[in-house]
Order: C-alpha cells, then structure tokens, then sequence
C-alpha cells in the first residue's frame, strides 16, 4: 500500500514516531509542518531517534536547497507524503510478474527498462 499524497496523523506520541519511520522508508519527498507553521518539502535521509519526541530528530535534504535540515520531532505538527514514491510497483515481485506478463503473451528477447526519474 502506498502512502503517496495522504497526510499522516501526528496526535499522538505513537503516530509521528510510526509516521516518521514510514517517511524514512518513503522514496519520494514529504512536507513537513511544524509547530509554528513553517513548511519544508524535502527528502528524508536519516532520522535518530531519543528516549523523548524532543530528543529525536530527522534529517531533511530540501527539495530547493543543498543544506540539510535537522528538526526535532517534536516541532513537527503534519506530515503529508506530497512527493511521487519513486520506488512503487518495483520490487522484485513487480518485475518478475512483468516478466512472466510478457513471456505468456509470447514476447522474445525479453526486457523490462527503469522508467526514468525525470
């Protein structure tokens, strides 16, 4: 299931510590809003987590900046999946059941390309 364009609940302690994993695993860009109503978009490289929500932090790459950002957890109000998850349908499963599409239908020379990122 992909999380791409859903905003995650952060009402309780349980949800950003879940939500905040999730974006680490997530393969495209997310927003973050935090307590006094900044908003930074940006990939999520690294995340350290304390004993406390202010003892953790997550490290961002903006999406217009060179510089990473550290922000504690616990200044962060929303987090919305905003960016397109560039890993979706392509794990192993999704090739090889490509694969096995193309050779059914009786395809030779067989070859799946990456899309491009671009």
């Amino acid at each position: 299931m992909s999380v791409q364009g859903t905003e995650w609940p952060m009402a309780t302690e349980a949800e950003v510590l879940e939500g905040l994993e999730q974006a680490f695993d997530y393969r495209g860009d997310v927003t973050i809003t935090r307590r006094d109503g900044a908003v930074l978009e940006g990939y999520i490289f690294d995340r350290r987590t304390g004993k406390t929500l202010a003892d953790s932090v997550v490290r961002v790459i903006p999406k217009d900046a060179r510089d990473r950002v550290s922000i504690p957890y616990a200044e962060i109000a929303a987090l919305t999946f905003s960016g397109r998850d560039t890993a979706a349908g392509k794990s192993w499963e999704a090739w090889v059941r490509k694969y096995y599409e193309k050779k059914a239908a009786g395809e030779k020379n067989i070859e799946i390309k990456p899309e491009s990122l671009d």
